[in-house]
């Protein structure tokens, strides 16, 4: 009988450290859930905070393109009375450039008969100087200081100066090379002062008015 309550406590001794040995095994299991429980929970709030700072960027981000989108205005329907005021406007500018264009034309055909007609009168004066030229070329010598040829002499030269002024000048002709658009060739001749194509004699002086040659100057040319 001692014996067999030996076998029955060792057999309870080694239950009790069986169930023990399960305990301990178990409690760690459990902190081990707990752990992984609160990673999750760590884990879930950390998504929640970047979903969150996501969604403010976001919100953040639509305002800014919100602002940066230009306001388009609506476009004002023109008035009739507008309208009617820019129509007359164009009308006086272009009657104001017309006008402007008619100015310039008559000015420009004003200058244009002035110089016409003041080229007609010089034409019809130089016959009366080439006139007073030869009279004075003709008057002898022992006559010449007659007060009558002096006084002539000086209404000669008064119609020069009045000629210069108005802008009428001679031709110069003699010693210069022939040229046509000046000068007028009426013969050939023979010089051994001048060479071949000079002017060596002038016949008629030739006068021009302003830039214009009123008439060209009858000369004798070397051959």
């Amino acid at each position: 009988m001692a014996e067999e309550t030996k076998v029955k406590e060792e057999e309870l001794l080694q239950e009790q450290t069986t169930d023990e040995e399960q305990t301990l095994q178990t409690e760690p299991s459990n902190e081990q859930e707990e752990a992984t429980e609160v990673e999750t929970e760590a884990e879930g709030t950390s998504e929640t905070e970047e979903t969150s700072e996501t969604e403010e960027t976001s919100e953040a981000e639509d305002k800014k393109g919100e602002k940066k989108t230009p306001f388009k205005k609506k476009e004002k329907k023109k008035d009739k009375r507008d309208e009617r005021i820019e129509e007359l406007t164009d009308q006086v500018k272009r009657q104001m450039a017309e006008f402007e264009n008619f100015r310039k034309r008559t000015e420009k055909e004003k200058s244009q008969m002035y110089e016409i007609g003041a080229k007609s009168i010089v034409e019809k004066v130089l016959p009366v100087v080439d006139n007073f030229e030869r009279g004075l070329a003709a008057v002898p010598e022992e006559i010449k200081g007659n007060a009558f040829v002096e006084g002539m002499d000086k209404v000669y030269k008064q119609m020069l100066t009045v000629l210069e002024e108005a802008g009428v000048t001679p031709i110069e002709a003699v010693g210069k090379e022939f040229d046509p658009d000046f000068h007028n060739a009426v013969m050939q001749v023979e010089s051994e002062e001048y060479e071949s194509g000079v002017v060596a004699q002038e016949l008629l002086k030739g006068y021009m008015y302003r830039d214009t040659v009123v008439r060209h100057s009858m000369v004798a040319v070397v051959s």
